[in-house]
C-alpha cells in the first residue's frame, strides 16, 4: 500500500518587504508590501486612533511579525525608516539570519 505524499500548504501571502503606516481620522490604516510586487491594505483595529505614533508602529510591527511567523515559520525585523512627516511611516521588513535570531532569544 503506497502512502499518500501529504502537500505542504503554501502561505496565503508571499513575504513582506515593505510596511507603510498611515495615521487617520478614523485610525491606523497599514499597506503591506510584498515580494512579488503586491500589496495588501488593512486596519490596526484594535488600536485606538489617538494613540501615540510609537505604539502603533509597534502594533504593526508585532503584526507583521507574528503573521510571518505563523505563515512562513521564519523570523523577521521591522525596520522603520526616518519619518517625513507626523501621519505616516515606512519600514523595511527583513528576514533574521540564525545569529541575530539567536541573539533576540
Amino acid at each position: 500500500m503506497r502512502r499518500r505524499r501529504e502537500k505542504k500548504r503554501r502561505p496565503p501571502f508571499p513575504l513582506p518587504k515593505g510596511l507603510v503606516l498611515l495615521s487617520t481620522p478614523d485610525g491606523w490604516r497599514h499597506s503591506l508590501l510584498d515580494v512579488r510586487g503586491g500589496m495588501t491594505c488593512g486596519a490596526l483595529s484594535d488600536v485606538p486612533a489617538d494613540v501615540d505614533p510609537r505604539e502603533a508602529r509597534a502594533a504593526a510591527a508585532r503584526m507583521v511579525t507574528q503573521l510571518v511567523r505563523q505563515f512562513h515559520e521564519t523570523d523577521v525585523d521591522v525596520v522603520w525608516e526616518p519619518p517625513h512627516d507626523d501621519r505616516s511611516w515606512t519600514a523595511r521588513v527583513r528576514v533574521l539570519g540564525d545569529a541575530e535570531k539567536e541573539s533576540r532569544l
